[in-house]
Protein backbone atom coordinates (compact mmCIF):
# COMPACT_ATOMS: atom_id res chain seq x y z
CA UNK A 1 0.00 0.00 0.00
CA UNK A 2 2.81 2.37 0.92
CA UNK A 3 4.62 1.58 -2.35
CA UNK A 4 1.43 2.22 -4.38
CA UNK A 5 1.02 5.68 -2.85
CA UNK A 6 4.69 6.38 -3.43
CA UNK A 7 4.39 5.30 -7.05
CA UNK A 8 1.33 7.57 -7.53
CA UNK A 9 3.19 10.59 -6.12
CA UNK A 10 6.16 9.77 -8.31
CA UNK A 11 4.04 9.61 -11.48
CA UNK A 12 2.27 12.88 -10.66
CA UNK A 13 5.63 14.56 -10.10
CA UNK A 14 6.72 13.49 -13.58
CA UNK A 15 3.52 14.12 -15.50
CA UNK A 16 2.07 17.36 -14.13
CA UNK A 17 5.05 19.71 -14.59
CA UNK A 18 5.67 18.52 -18.14
CA UNK A 19 1.99 18.88 -19.03
CA UNK A 20 1.68 22.34 -17.56
CA UNK A 21 4.96 23.94 -18.57
CA UNK A 22 6.31 22.02 -21.56
CA UNK A 23 7.59 24.33 -24.32
CA UNK A 24 9.45 23.84 -27.53
CA UNK A 25 12.68 25.67 -28.24
CA UNK A 26 11.98 28.55 -30.58
CA UNK A 27 13.11 32.14 -30.81
CA UNK A 28 9.85 33.75 -29.73
CA UNK A 29 8.70 34.88 -26.33
CA UNK A 30 5.27 33.29 -26.39
CA UNK A 31 3.31 35.60 -24.18
CA UNK A 32 0.56 37.02 -26.35
CA UNK A 33 -0.47 37.30 -29.98
CA UNK A 34 1.30 40.43 -31.30
CA UNK A 35 4.81 39.36 -32.35
CA UNK A 36 7.36 42.18 -32.65
CA UNK A 37 11.10 42.43 -33.26
CA UNK A 38 13.54 44.74 -31.53
CA UNK A 39 13.46 47.15 -34.47
CA UNK A 40 9.67 47.28 -34.40
CA UNK A 41 9.76 47.98 -30.65
CA UNK A 42 12.26 50.81 -31.16
CA UNK A 43 10.32 52.29 -34.10
CA UNK A 44 7.10 52.22 -32.10
CA UNK A 45 8.79 53.86 -29.11
CA UNK A 46 10.26 56.64 -31.28
CA UNK A 47 6.73 57.47 -32.43
CA UNK A 48 4.80 57.01 -29.21
CA UNK A 49 7.09 57.29 -26.17
CA UNK A 50 5.87 60.30 -24.11
CA UNK A 51 9.39 61.72 -23.60
CA UNK A 52 10.02 61.76 -27.37
CA UNK A 53 6.61 63.25 -28.11
CA UNK A 54 7.13 65.91 -25.45
CA UNK A 55 10.51 66.80 -26.96
CA UNK A 56 8.84 67.13 -30.38
CA UNK A 57 6.14 69.38 -28.90
CA UNK A 58 8.80 71.51 -27.19
CA UNK A 59 10.52 71.86 -30.56
CA UNK A 60 7.25 72.97 -32.17
CA UNK A 61 6.58 75.45 -29.34
CA UNK A 62 10.07 76.90 -29.76
CA UNK A 63 9.42 77.37 -33.48
CA UNK A 64 6.26 79.34 -32.66
CA UNK A 65 8.21 81.46 -30.15
CA UNK A 66 10.80 82.23 -32.84
CA UNK A 67 8.12 83.30 -35.31
CA UNK A 68 6.45 85.44 -32.65
CA UNK A 69 9.76 87.21 -31.93
CA UNK A 70 10.68 87.68 -35.60
CA UNK A 71 7.24 89.04 -36.45
CA UNK A 72 8.45 92.38 -35.03
CA UNK A 73 10.48 92.84 -38.25
CA UNK A 74 7.24 93.01 -40.24
CA UNK A 75 5.14 96.20 -40.53
CA UNK A 76 2.74 96.72 -37.65
CA UNK A 77 -0.61 98.21 -38.68
CA UNK A 78 -3.40 99.16 -36.30
CA UNK A 79 -6.60 101.16 -36.39
CA UNK A 80 -7.53 103.84 -33.86
CA UNK A 81 -11.24 104.70 -33.76
CA UNK A 82 -12.88 107.04 -31.30
CA UNK A 83 -16.23 108.72 -30.60
CA UNK A 84 -16.86 111.40 -27.96
CA UNK A 85 -19.89 113.44 -26.91
CA UNK A 86 -19.17 116.85 -25.35
CA UNK A 87 -21.86 118.08 -23.00
CA UNK A 88 -19.64 121.05 -22.13
CA UNK A 89 -17.03 122.79 -24.28
CA UNK A 90 -15.76 121.63 -27.69
CA UNK A 91 -13.06 119.27 -28.99
CA UNK A 92 -9.58 120.77 -29.20
CA UNK A 93 -9.45 119.92 -32.90
CA UNK A 94 -12.35 122.34 -33.60
CA UNK A 95 -10.33 125.21 -32.19
CA UNK A 96 -6.97 124.21 -33.67
CA UNK A 97 -8.13 123.70 -37.27
CA UNK A 98 -9.32 126.92 -38.98
CA UNK A 99 -11.40 124.98 -41.47
CA UNK A 100 -13.27 123.26 -38.68
CA UNK A 101 -13.70 126.50 -36.77
CA UNK A 102 -15.23 128.10 -39.86
CA UNK A 103 -18.07 125.61 -39.63
CA UNK A 104 -19.52 127.92 -37.07
CA UNK A 105 -21.89 126.27 -34.65
CA UNK A 106 -20.95 124.64 -31.39
CA UNK A 107 -19.51 121.14 -31.76
CA UNK A 108 -20.74 118.49 -29.35
CA UNK A 109 -20.20 115.31 -31.38
CA UNK A 110 -16.63 114.25 -32.12
CA UNK A 111 -15.19 111.13 -33.78
CA UNK A 112 -11.91 110.11 -35.31
CA UNK A 113 -11.09 107.12 -37.51
CA UNK A 114 -7.43 106.41 -38.10
CA UNK A 115 -4.86 103.94 -39.36
CA UNK A 116 -1.37 103.81 -37.78
CA UNK A 117 1.61 101.93 -39.20
CA UNK A 118 5.16 101.35 -38.02
CA UNK A 119 8.18 99.54 -39.36
CA UNK A 120 11.21 98.58 -37.27
CA UNK A 121 14.44 99.73 -38.88
CA UNK A 122 16.75 98.81 -36.00
CA UNK A 123 15.89 97.31 -32.65
CA UNK A 124 18.35 95.45 -30.41
CA UNK A 125 15.74 93.07 -29.02
CA UNK A 126 14.46 92.04 -32.43
CA UNK A 127 18.02 91.67 -33.68
CA UNK A 128 18.78 89.39 -30.73
CA UNK A 129 15.74 87.24 -31.54
CA UNK A 130 16.96 86.88 -35.10
CA UNK A 131 20.48 85.85 -34.02
CA UNK A 132 19.22 83.46 -31.33
CA UNK A 133 16.70 81.74 -33.62
CA UNK A 134 19.42 79.70 -35.34
CA UNK A 135 20.84 78.31 -32.10
CA UNK A 136 17.43 77.95 -30.50
CA UNK A 137 16.22 75.74 -33.35
CA UNK A 138 19.41 73.70 -33.16
CA UNK A 139 19.10 73.30 -29.39
CA UNK A 140 15.59 71.85 -29.56
CA UNK A 141 16.49 69.62 -32.50
CA UNK A 142 19.39 68.24 -30.47
CA UNK A 143 17.15 67.87 -27.43
CA UNK A 144 14.72 65.78 -29.48
CA UNK A 145 17.60 63.65 -30.77
CA UNK A 146 18.87 63.17 -27.21
CA UNK A 147 15.44 61.89 -26.13
CA UNK A 148 15.34 59.52 -29.08
CA UNK A 149 18.80 58.11 -28.31
CA UNK A 150 17.80 57.50 -24.68
CA UNK A 151 14.65 55.73 -25.84
CA UNK A 152 16.61 53.50 -28.22
CA UNK A 153 18.97 52.56 -25.39
CA UNK A 154 16.22 51.94 -22.83
CA UNK A 155 14.00 49.93 -25.20
CA UNK A 156 16.90 47.78 -26.41
CA UNK A 157 18.03 46.97 -22.87
CA UNK A 158 14.50 46.21 -21.73
CA UNK A 159 14.00 44.00 -24.78
CA UNK A 160 17.19 42.04 -24.01
CA UNK A 161 16.18 41.75 -20.35
CA UNK A 162 12.91 40.06 -21.32
CA UNK A 163 14.74 37.75 -23.73
CA UNK A 164 17.25 36.80 -21.03
CA UNK A 165 14.48 35.76 -18.66
CA UNK A 166 12.79 33.83 -21.46
CA UNK A 167 15.99 31.92 -22.28
CA UNK A 168 16.42 31.21 -18.60
CA UNK A 169 12.90 29.82 -18.57
CA UNK A 170 13.70 27.61 -21.57
CA UNK A 171 16.84 26.30 -19.86
CA UNK A 172 14.90 25.55 -16.68
CA UNK A 173 12.31 23.64 -18.72
CA UNK A 174 15.09 21.56 -20.29
CA UNK A 175 16.63 21.01 -16.87
CA UNK A 176 13.29 19.85 -15.48
CA UNK A 177 12.96 17.34 -18.31
CA UNK A 178 16.41 15.96 -17.45
CA UNK A 179 15.54 15.86 -13.74
CA UNK A 180 12.32 14.02 -14.49
CA UNK A 181 14.28 11.47 -16.47
CA UNK A 182 16.82 11.12 -13.67
CA UNK A 183 14.06 10.79 -11.10
CA UNK A 184 12.49 8.03 -13.14
CA UNK A 185 15.83 6.19 -13.43
CA UNK A 186 16.54 6.59 -9.72
CA UNK A 187 13.10 5.33 -8.78
CA UNK A 188 13.39 2.31 -11.09
CA UNK A 189 16.77 1.47 -9.60
CA UNK A 190 15.26 1.71 -6.14
CA UNK A 191 12.40 -0.57 -7.15
CA UNK A 192 14.90 -3.01 -8.57
CA UNK A 193 16.87 -2.93 -5.32
CA UNK A 194 20.01 -1.63 -7.03
CA UNK A 195 20.03 1.71 -5.15
CA UNK A 196 18.54 2.98 -1.92
CA UNK A 197 15.75 5.52 -1.65
CA UNK A 198 18.02 8.50 -1.08
CA UNK A 199 18.75 8.74 -4.82
CA UNK A 200 15.19 9.33 -5.96
CA UNK A 201 14.54 11.57 -2.93
CA UNK A 202 17.49 13.71 -3.92
CA UNK A 203 16.13 13.74 -7.46
CA UNK A 204 12.73 14.85 -6.15
CA UNK A 205 14.33 17.68 -4.17
CA UNK A 206 16.25 18.91 -7.21
CA UNK A 207 13.13 18.71 -9.38
CA UNK A 208 11.03 20.67 -6.91
CA UNK A 209 13.72 23.35 -6.63
CA UNK A 210 13.84 23.72 -10.42
CA UNK A 211 10.04 23.96 -10.64
CA UNK A 212 10.05 26.71 -7.99
CA UNK A 213 12.80 28.58 -9.84
CA UNK A 214 10.85 28.27 -13.07
CA UNK A 215 7.81 29.84 -11.45
CA UNK A 216 9.90 32.77 -10.23
CA UNK A 217 11.39 33.27 -13.67
CA UNK A 218 7.97 33.08 -15.32
CA UNK A 219 6.62 35.81 -13.04
CA UNK A 220 9.74 37.91 -13.58
CA UNK A 221 9.05 37.92 -17.32
CA UNK A 222 5.70 39.62 -16.67
CA UNK A 223 7.26 42.45 -14.69
CA UNK A 224 10.06 42.95 -17.21
CA UNK A 225 7.56 42.95 -20.05
CA UNK A 226 5.57 45.63 -18.21
CA UNK A 227 8.70 47.79 -18.04
CA UNK A 228 9.33 47.24 -21.75
CA UNK A 229 5.81 48.48 -22.49
CA UNK A 230 6.46 51.50 -20.31
CA UNK A 231 9.63 52.59 -22.13
CA UNK A 232 7.92 51.89 -25.47
CA UNK A 233 4.98 54.11 -24.55
CA UNK A 234 2.51 51.30 -25.23
CA UNK A 235 -0.71 50.67 -23.35
CA UNK A 236 -0.42 48.20 -20.48
CA UNK A 237 -3.43 46.33 -21.88
CA UNK A 238 -1.70 45.78 -25.21
CA UNK A 239 -0.37 42.28 -25.77
CA UNK A 240 3.17 41.64 -26.96
CA UNK A 241 5.26 38.66 -28.02
CA UNK A 242 8.94 39.22 -28.75
CA UNK A 243 10.53 37.70 -31.82
CA UNK A 244 14.30 37.37 -32.09
CA UNK A 245 17.11 35.42 -33.72
CA UNK A 246 19.71 34.06 -31.31
CA UNK A 247 22.29 33.58 -34.06
CA UNK A 248 21.79 37.14 -35.27
CA UNK A 249 22.34 38.56 -31.80
CA UNK A 250 25.52 36.55 -31.38
CA UNK A 251 26.80 38.15 -34.57
CA UNK A 252 25.64 41.59 -33.45
CA UNK A 253 27.52 41.29 -30.17
CA UNK A 254 30.81 42.35 -31.76
CA UNK A 255 32.05 45.94 -31.89
CA UNK A 256 35.35 47.54 -32.81
CA UNK A 257 37.01 48.39 -29.48
CA UNK A 258 39.77 50.37 -31.23
CA UNK A 259 37.47 53.29 -32.00
CA UNK A 260 38.69 56.60 -30.64
CA UNK A 261 36.45 58.72 -28.46
CA UNK A 262 35.35 62.03 -29.98
CA UNK A 263 33.33 64.05 -27.48
CA UNK A 264 31.78 66.04 -30.35
CA UNK A 265 29.85 62.90 -31.31
CA UNK A 266 28.00 62.99 -27.99
CA UNK A 267 24.67 64.80 -28.18
CA UNK A 268 25.02 65.95 -24.56
CA UNK A 269 28.27 67.74 -25.43
CA UNK A 270 26.75 69.40 -28.50
CA UNK A 271 23.77 70.56 -26.45
CA UNK A 272 26.09 72.36 -24.04
CA UNK A 273 27.93 74.01 -26.94
CA UNK A 274 24.63 75.23 -28.39
CA UNK A 275 23.62 76.59 -24.99
CA UNK A 276 26.91 78.49 -24.84
CA UNK A 277 26.18 80.04 -28.24
CA UNK A 278 22.82 81.21 -26.92
CA UNK A 279 24.60 82.74 -23.91
CA UNK A 280 26.97 84.55 -26.28
CA UNK A 281 23.96 86.01 -28.08
CA UNK A 282 22.82 87.43 -24.74
CA UNK A 283 26.24 88.96 -24.19
CA UNK A 284 26.01 90.65 -27.59
CA UNK A 285 22.51 91.89 -26.79
CA UNK A 286 23.54 93.61 -23.56
CA UNK A 287 26.82 94.81 -25.08
CA UNK A 288 25.00 96.79 -27.78
CA UNK A 289 22.05 97.71 -25.58
CA UNK A 290 23.11 101.40 -25.53
CA UNK A 291 22.24 101.78 -29.22
CA UNK A 292 18.94 103.52 -30.00
CA UNK A 293 15.98 101.84 -31.61
CA UNK A 294 14.72 103.37 -34.83
CA UNK A 295 11.33 102.91 -36.47
CA UNK A 296 9.45 104.47 -39.37
CA UNK A 297 5.94 105.56 -38.42
CA UNK A 298 2.93 106.86 -40.29
CA UNK A 299 -0.67 107.73 -39.59
CA UNK A 300 -3.79 108.73 -41.54
CA UNK A 301 -6.79 110.02 -39.58
CA UNK A 302 -10.27 111.22 -40.46
CA UNK A 303 -11.85 113.70 -38.03
CA UNK A 304 -15.61 114.12 -37.84
CA UNK A 305 -17.35 116.96 -35.92
CA UNK A 306 -20.98 118.00 -35.68
CA UNK A 307 -23.59 119.24 -33.26
CA UNK A 308 -25.85 116.31 -34.21
CA UNK A 309 -24.97 112.64 -34.29
CA UNK A 310 -27.03 112.07 -37.44
CA UNK A 311 -24.81 114.52 -39.35
CA UNK A 312 -21.54 113.53 -37.75
CA UNK A 313 -20.12 111.47 -40.61
CA UNK A 314 -21.32 113.72 -43.45
CA UNK A 315 -18.02 115.57 -43.70
CA UNK A 316 -14.49 114.46 -42.79
CA UNK A 317 -11.32 116.43 -42.06
CA UNK A 318 -8.31 114.22 -42.97
CA UNK A 319 -4.96 114.34 -41.24
CA UNK A 320 -1.88 112.34 -42.28
CA UNK A 321 1.81 112.18 -41.48
CA UNK A 322 4.94 110.01 -41.81
CA UNK A 323 8.13 110.17 -39.79
CA UNK A 324 10.80 108.44 -37.75
CA UNK A 325 10.82 107.50 -34.10
CA UNK A 326 14.18 107.32 -32.30
CA UNK A 327 14.37 105.89 -28.81
CA UNK A 328 17.72 106.52 -27.15
CA UNK A 329 18.44 105.05 -23.69
CA UNK A 330 20.47 107.67 -21.78
CA UNK A 331 20.73 106.29 -18.26
CA UNK A 332 19.23 103.05 -16.95
CA UNK A 333 20.81 102.95 -13.50
CA UNK A 334 23.68 100.65 -14.65
CA UNK A 335 21.11 97.93 -15.39
CA UNK A 336 22.61 97.22 -18.82
CA UNK A 337 26.13 96.91 -17.41
CA UNK A 338 24.99 94.55 -14.65
CA UNK A 339 23.14 92.40 -17.15
CA UNK A 340 26.22 92.37 -19.38
CA UNK A 341 28.41 91.18 -16.48
CA UNK A 342 25.84 88.51 -15.61
CA UNK A 343 25.68 87.29 -19.23
CA UNK A 344 29.48 87.00 -19.36
CA UNK A 345 29.49 85.00 -16.13
CA UNK A 346 26.92 82.66 -17.67
CA UNK A 347 29.27 82.11 -20.61
CA UNK A 348 32.12 81.33 -18.20
CA UNK A 349 29.88 78.84 -16.42
CA UNK A 350 28.93 77.26 -19.74
CA UNK A 351 32.65 76.76 -20.47
CA UNK A 352 33.04 74.92 -17.17
CA UNK A 353 29.99 72.79 -17.95
CA UNK A 354 31.55 71.86 -21.29
CA UNK A 355 34.89 70.96 -19.66
CA UNK A 356 33.17 68.90 -16.97
CA UNK A 357 31.01 67.19 -19.59
CA UNK A 358 34.11 66.20 -21.58
CA UNK A 359 35.62 64.61 -18.46
CA UNK A 360 32.36 62.84 -17.62
CA UNK A 361 32.03 61.52 -21.17
CA UNK A 362 35.59 60.18 -21.06
CA UNK A 363 34.85 58.38 -17.78
CA UNK A 364 31.65 56.89 -19.21
CA UNK A 365 33.56 55.70 -22.26
CA UNK A 366 36.33 54.07 -20.21
CA UNK A 367 33.77 52.33 -17.98
CA UNK A 368 31.64 51.20 -20.93
CA UNK A 369 34.70 49.88 -22.78
CA UNK A 370 35.92 48.01 -19.70
CA UNK A 371 32.48 46.47 -19.14
CA UNK A 372 32.22 45.41 -22.76
CA UNK A 373 35.66 43.79 -22.82
CA UNK A 374 34.97 42.01 -19.52
CA UNK A 375 31.57 40.76 -20.68
CA UNK A 376 33.00 39.69 -24.03
CA UNK A 377 35.70 37.59 -22.36
CA UNK A 378 33.13 36.02 -20.03
CA UNK A 379 30.84 35.23 -22.95
CA UNK A 380 33.58 33.50 -24.95
CA UNK A 381 34.77 31.40 -21.99
CA UNK A 382 31.28 30.51 -20.76
CA UNK A 383 30.34 29.47 -24.28
CA UNK A 384 33.09 26.84 -24.05
CA UNK A 385 31.84 25.80 -20.61
CA UNK A 386 28.41 24.94 -22.04
CA UNK A 387 29.89 22.43 -24.49
CA UNK A 388 32.08 20.93 -21.77
CA UNK A 389 29.17 20.69 -19.30
CA UNK A 390 27.01 18.91 -21.89
CA UNK A 391 29.73 16.32 -22.52
CA UNK A 392 30.27 15.77 -18.80
CA UNK A 393 26.56 15.31 -18.18
CA UNK A 394 26.19 12.75 -20.98
CA UNK A 395 29.17 10.72 -19.74
CA UNK A 396 28.12 10.84 -16.07
CA UNK A 397 24.54 9.85 -16.94
CA UNK A 398 25.75 6.80 -18.85
CA UNK A 399 28.16 5.85 -16.07
CA UNK A 400 25.38 6.16 -13.49
CA UNK A 401 23.17 3.82 -15.50
CA UNK A 402 26.08 1.38 -15.59
CA UNK A 403 26.55 1.70 -11.84
CA UNK A 404 29.95 3.37 -12.11
CA UNK A 405 28.96 6.83 -10.78
CA UNK A 406 26.77 7.73 -7.84
CA UNK A 407 23.61 9.74 -8.21
CA UNK A 408 25.31 12.63 -6.47
CA UNK A 409 27.61 12.86 -9.47
CA UNK A 410 24.58 13.05 -11.77
CA UNK A 411 23.04 15.86 -9.71
CA UNK A 412 26.30 17.79 -9.75
CA UNK A 413 26.71 17.42 -13.52
CA UNK A 414 23.08 18.48 -14.08
CA UNK A 415 23.59 21.54 -11.88
CA UNK A 416 26.81 22.39 -13.70
CA UNK A 417 25.09 22.14 -17.07
CA UNK A 418 22.16 24.28 -16.01
CA UNK A 419 24.49 26.86 -14.47
CA UNK A 420 26.65 26.93 -17.60
CA UNK A 421 23.64 27.45 -19.88
CA UNK A 422 22.17 30.15 -17.64
CA UNK A 423 25.52 31.88 -17.41
CA UNK A 424 25.92 31.74 -21.18
CA UNK A 425 22.71 33.60 -21.98
CA UNK A 426 23.25 35.94 -19.08
CA UNK A 427 26.70 36.74 -20.51
CA UNK A 428 25.32 37.11 -24.03
CA UNK A 429 22.61 39.60 -23.15
CA UNK A 430 24.91 41.45 -20.75
CA UNK A 431 27.34 41.73 -23.65
CA UNK A 432 24.61 43.13 -25.90
CA UNK A 433 23.59 45.64 -23.21
CA UNK A 434 27.20 46.69 -22.64
CA UNK A 435 27.58 47.13 -26.40
CA UNK A 436 24.67 49.59 -26.35
CA UNK A 437 26.32 51.46 -23.46
CA UNK A 438 29.60 51.58 -25.39
CA UNK A 439 27.90 52.87 -28.55
CA UNK A 440 26.10 55.48 -26.48
CA UNK A 441 29.36 56.50 -24.80
CA UNK A 442 31.05 56.79 -28.21
CA UNK A 443 28.11 58.77 -29.59
CA UNK A 444 27.55 56.24 -32.38
CA UNK A 445 24.19 54.91 -31.18
CA UNK A 446 21.74 55.90 -33.89
CA UNK A 447 17.96 56.18 -33.90
CA UNK A 448 17.61 54.45 -37.27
Amino acid sequence: MKKSILRLIFNLTLILPSALFAQTNRDTVKLNDTIVTLKQCVDFALRNQPAVRQAAIDQAINEKDIRISLSAWLPQVSSTDQYQYYFKGSPAAAVADPAIAAAGSTVSQYSVLGVDASQVIYNNEVLQAQKASKYSRLFYQQNTLSSQINVVSDVSKAFFDVLLSQKQLDILNEDIIRLQRSLKDAYNRYQAGVADKTDYKQATISLNNSIATRKQTSEAIKSKLAYLKQVMGISRDHNLALSYDSTHYEQEAYIDTNQKLDVNNRIEYRLLQTQKNLDNVNVSYYKWGFLPSLSAVGSYDWYYLSNKFSNLYNQSFPDAYVGLTLNLPIFTGTKRLQNLSKARLQVDRADLDIDNSANTINTEYVQALANYKSNYTSWVLIKQNVDLAKDVYKVVSLQYREGIKTYLDVIVSQADLRTAELNYYNALFQLLSSKIDLEKALGTLTVQ
